[in-house]
C-alpha cells in the first residue's frame, strides 16, 4: 500500500474549479472527476476535509453598488450550493460525506462544530466546510486557513484552475514569468504574490501550516501531491 505524505488535509477548491470549461455554474463531469480523486485519497487512509469557494455563482467584491456585507453573504450561499453538489457526487460513489455550514441551515447541513468535524474525519468521512467562516469581509481562503488550524490539518492543498503553481507575474500575460518551487510565507506577503489574501497567508504563517499550490485542470494532481510528488509550489516556513 502506498504511504501518503499527509494524514489529514484541507483541500481548498475554488468555485471556478467546479465550473469546468463553462466558467459559471457547475459542470457535472468536472465534479465527478474531482470526487473520484477524493475517493482515492480516502482509500489510502487520508482524512479529507474540503473548503469550497463560491465564485462560480457570486463574488462578494464584484458588486460595486451593493452593501458589502449583503454581497458577501450571497457569496456564502454560493459555497453551500457547491458543497451540496460535491456531497451528492461523492455519495454516489459510496464516499460518506458530511457538509458543515458556518451559517446554520439545519435542513441541509450540520452546523460547524470543531469536535464533530474531527470525529467525522477520524471515522473516515469526508467533511465539506461551507459558507466560508460565516463572516463577511473574510474570504474562503481565510476560512481554509482557519479550519486547517482548528482541525490540526497537516497541509492545505490549494487547487487552482488555469495555473500550476505560484509565479512572479501572471504567466498568461508574461511568457517569461518565473515559477517558484518553494516559498516562505513572508516572501508571499512581501512580494505581494496572489496566492491567498494577506489574512489567510498570515494565519497560515502564524500557525505554521504548509500550503501547496497546484493546478486542478488535471484532477489526479490531488492524489500526486498527497503522495509527495513535487507538483506546483510549496509554501512554508524554513
Amino acid at each position: 500500500m502506498v504511504e501518503p505524505k499527509y494524514k489529514r488535509v484541507v483541500l481548498k477548491l475554488s468555485g471556478e474549479a467546479l465550473s469546468g470549461e463553462k466558467g459559471f455554474g457547475l459542470d457535472e463531469n468536472t465534479i465527478v472527476n474531482i470526487s473520484e480523486e477524493i475517493k482515492k485519497l480516502q482509500e489510502i487512509g487520508v482524512e479529507v476535509s474540503i473548503v469550497v469557494g463560491g465564485g462560480n455563482f457570486w463574488r462578494g467584491r464584484s458588486a460595486k453598488e451593493m452593501d458589502r456585507t449583503t454581497s458577501d453573504y450571497m457569496g456564502m450561499l454560493g459555497t453551500v450550493i457547491n458543497a451540496l453538489a460535491l456531497q451528492d457526487a461523492l455519495e454516489k460513489i459510496n464516499v460518506i460525506t458530511r457538509v458543515q455550514s458556518a451559517i446554520e441551515m439545519r435542513q441541509i447541513a450540520e452546523p460547524y462544530i470543531r469536535r464533530k468535524a474531527i470525529r467525522h474525519l477520524e471515522k473516515g468521512r469526508v467533511v465539506i466546510f461551507a459558507a466560508g467562516s460565516g463572516n463577511p469581509y473574510f474570504s474562503t481562503d481565510t476560512a481554509a486557513a482557519l479550519r486547517a488550524a482548528e482541525i490540526e490539518a497537516d497541509v492545505i492543498l490549494l487547487a487552482k484552475k488555469g495555473v500550476d503553481g505560484v509565479y512572479d507575474s501572471d504567466p498568461h500575460k508574461n511568457y517569461n514569468a518565473k515559477k517558484f518551487q518553494q516559498l516562505r510565507y513572508i516572501d508571499v506577503l512581501n512580494m505581494g504574490l496572489g496566492v491567498m489574501d494577506s489574512t489567510a497567508t498570515s494565519l497560515c504563517m502564524d500557525n505554521e501550516i504548509p500550503l501547496i499550490v497546484f493546478g486542478i485542470d488535471k484532477p489526479d494532481n490531488i492524489v500526486k501531491v498527497v503522495l509527495g510528488e513535487k507538483i506546483g509550489t510549496e509554501v512554508k516556513e524554513e
